[in-house]
């Protein structure tokens, strides 16, 4: 018995244990083709027949994830828990996101040959452990019954360069973390000291020495090679997708880095007809609620798809936590049924409204990288992530905000949110962010969802007149906007660390020191109408 597994499975409210008499055989050897030899820990029932296996491969230390194992064996499950290619104890050199498909798919057929195997499996895990899954999810054969993958992505470029920005502190902490061994407090510790300084630090592809003391192979891949580079096709497996024939559930959070994948993932299963479940809470990535709700959610779907007790699924495919609301709602698909994109102007005097803009003069700011525009909570990590008071930000003179007039109903928004904004730039080379806010009525805003776009040279073609158009999808969302508060759009060019600051030169992002100010315009007249789009109900 372990007394993790019993205090996470109350704070998870778990349904009761079967037994708490799990026997577990560590260290075994679990060949590749290469020779290579990986390390796994089986975990199963002591009195107990054989019962389906859950497949759980991690790269962060097989004791980092011993609690969720013994949770699942406890309610009737066995456990297969592998450490990844050259991590705990596992041989070979560990290269992340790229040798996945190479090790799974003999993990897999070396559990159909075990005696203890009763031909049915299952997939598991949330973040890499999710991302494991999609190189095998097609292959595995008839013996796979059910996938949940949590909080992931078929690819992991989508992530780190979301809108053609890199996602500096998310990625550069994850970097120097695993090369380090994995997120042990300690580790954590040292990393967290020295973030800033690392995020700081120009070029970026030293930006990891700063942090670690140390080059980290994962780091100096990704600067290295930038999102449209061929380089990223080894660790794409979204073209498998539409084979994946299994039922899959998918898990993610509003201020989720990896969202957008997960709505799409859904998407498109459902698009050829695929069976998949679709749960977004208001978390962050790795925040503390979601270790409170991720097992509870996997239970009944494994029970249903592995044991056949379908008494604990929902009658509808789609749950998600209506943010404003504070309620749980459940939905026949996503995007859900009833909700129509409403245009809301930006206009003069900073205002936002449904109505076409009359004419006016562009509104303009200075963005300098010497001097970024920082990032207040959204989708990152540690302490900056979720919602956030906008205000300070929202004080500086490289932010804009246009703002609704108080509103006289609730307006609830469910789906994808997109914004145009017609700019122009002094430079070729920059970046657009926008934030979608909620203001209350004491003046407090608040982030409801946000993203960044890179423009460069054609990208996106100049209009007759010679500014660009930008058109780009926030985070998805569920938010009731109360009566009373109101719309608020935030548009600026950065949110460091979080993304990358633009030096606006266009030099390589590996190596680039010099910086260039950029003089923006953000239009809003009749020719030039910029706008955040959202999904509002009928």
């Amino acid at each position: 018995m372990s007394l993790l597994s019993r205090l996470m499975a109350c704070m998870a409210k778990l349904p009761r244990a079967d037994t708490y008499d799990i026997a577990v055989e560590k260290n075994l050897k679990v060949p590749m083709q290469d020779g290579v030899m990986l390390l796994a820990n089986r975990y199963y029932p002591r009195k107990s027949d054989s019962r389906p296996t859950i497949l759980m491969r991690t790269p962060y230390g097989r004791g980092n994830f011993d609690y969720y194992a013994r949770l699942f064996a406890e309610r009737g499950f066995q456990v297969l828990l592998q450490a990844c290619r050259g991590t705990d104890g596992s041989g070979g050199e560990f290269d992340a996101f790229r040798q996945e498909h190479l090790d799974s798919k003999p993990t897999v057929e070396w559990i159909k040959r075990q005696d203890w195997f009763n031909g049915d499996l299952a997939l598991y895990g949330s973040s890499y452990l999710g991302y494991v899954q999609w190189p095998i999810a097609a292959e595995a054969g008839r013996e796979l019954k059910a996938l949940v993958a949590q909080m992931c992505s078929p690819d992991i470029r989508r992530a780190i360069y979301p809108g053609g920005s890199l996602a500096l502190d998310i990625f550069l902490r994850w970097a120097v973390g695993v090369g380090q061994g994995g997120p042990s407090i300690p580790v954590a510790m040292k990393i967290q000291r020295r973030l800033k300084r690392g995020c700081d630090h120009l070029p970026l592809r030293d930006a990891d020495v700063v942090v670690s003391g140390q080059p980290a192979r994962f780091w100096r891949d990704v600067v290295d090679h930038e999102p449209d580079d061929d380089w990223w096709k080894a660790q794409d497996y979204w073209a498998p997708v539409p084979q994946v024939t299994v039922p899959v559930q998918l898990f993610s959070g509003w201020y989720d880095f990896f969202l957008p994948d997960v709505v799409r993932l859904y998407e498109e299963l459902r698009r050829v007809g695929r069976q998949s479940h679709l749960i977004v809470g208001p978390w962050a990535h790795g925040s503390w609620q979601v270790i409170q709700h991720d097992v509870r959610e996997a239970l009944p779907w494994f029970r249903a798809h592995l044991l056949g007790d379908r008494s604990g699924l929902r009658d509808l495919p789609v749950h998600l936590y209506m943010m404003g609301a504070n309620e749980w709602r459940d939905y026949a698909d996503w995007p859900p049924a009833g909700y129509r994109p409403q245009r809301w102007h930006l206009q003069s005097e900073h205002r936002l409204a449904p109505q076409a803009p009359v004419a006016s003069e562009p509104d303009r700011y200075r963005y300098d990288p010497a001097n970024p525009t920082p990032a207040v909570g959204g989708i990152g990590q540690v302490t900056n992530f979720g919602v956030k008071d906008q205000r300070k930000l929202e004080a500086r003179p490289d932010v804009l905000t246009y703002t609704s007039a108080p509103l006289n109903r609730d307006l609830e928004a469910i789906g994808h949110v997109q914004v145009e904004l017609y700019v122009r730039s002094s430079l070729e080379h920059t970046d657009f962010f926008a934030c979608l806010c909620d203001v209350d009525p004491s003046g407090k805003s608040i982030n409801v969802s946000s993203a960044i776009f890179r423009v460069r040279p054609g990208h996106p073609a100049p209009e007759a007149d010679g500014c660009l158009k930008v058109c780009f999808d926030l985070w998805a969302t569920a938010y009731r906007f109360r009566s009373g508060h109101r719309i608020r759009l935030q548009v600026s060019s950065g949110a460091h660390p979080l993304f990358a600051r633009h030096l606006g030169t266009g030099e390589s992002l590996a190596t680039a020191t010099t910086m260039k100010i950029a003089e923006q315009s953000i239009y809003h007249d009749p020719a030039r109408p910029s706008a955040v789009i959202l999904p509002v109900s009928a």
